[in-house]
């Protein structure tokens, strides 16, 4: 697997090469020169992470620890939608 390093500047510069990058393997990005973060595919993430790959985006969230005793319950949509959401 190969990994690429590339400056916090760098990738808010150039986000497209970034992700490009990403999909020969993990790009670690550097704050001030020391690792801070990691891009990953999400393939790879569900990999490293054995989370299921059919989770919504709420299970995923709800599966996180930092969101442990937070409930929420998205409100429920009631007649119907007559005009764009922005």
């Amino acid at each position: 697997m190969i990994t690429h390093t590339l400056s916090a500047r760098e990738l808010a510069q150039n986000l497209s090469h970034a992700k490009r990058l990403a999909t020969e393997g993990p790009v670690f990005i550097t704050d001030r020169g020391k690792p801070a973060f990691a891009l990953l595919r999400i393939e790879d993430f569900h990999a490293l992470s054995g989370q299921q790959q059919d989770m919504s985006l709420l299970e995923m969230m709800q599966s996180m620890p930092s969101t442990q005793g937070i409930d929420y319950e998205a409100p429920r949509l009631i007649g119907e939608l007559r005009e764009p959401v922005y």
